[in-house]
């Protein structure tokens, strides 16, 4: 078990200090950290979160304490936060080998911008 815990179904309205108020008012434990992730463009929540405590136990008793429970008049789940695999920050390949802007071999372009499907 990690130390890390995922919270979903936050109302859009749920700040960082929302988060870690609601984990240590709830469970009594202590939250190092509490980040509600925002939309790059809007900067506005995308309904998740995550909450890292200081030990994997009192991860456990989140999990087993908050969900289900209501923040801001919303129903939140609560489970262990999974960490990506090869997480790449910035760019990179995706698992798949695209990197997810477009280059998919099937569709390479010669410098003039034209698709060269003689070579498939």
């Amino acid at each position: 078990m990690a130390n890390k815990v995922f919270v979903g179904g936050l109302a859009w309205a749920c700040d960082d200090d929302a988060l870690r108020e609601a984990f240590e008012d709830g469970i009594g434990c202590q939250v190092l950290s509490a980040k509600v992730i925002t939309d790059r463009e809007s900067g506005k929540s995308r309904g998740f979160g995550f909450v890292t405590f200081k030990s994997p136990g009192d991860a456990q008793q989140a999990i087993e304490g908050m969900d289900g429970q209501e923040i801001l008049g919303r129903t939140i789940r609560v489970s262990e936060a999974i960490e990506k695999q090869g997480s790449n920050v910035g760019g990179g390949r995706r698992s798949d080998g695209n990197s997810g802007r477009g280059d998919h071999p099937m569709k390479r372009s010669n410098k003039k911008g034209r698709r060269r499907d003689d070579e498939y």
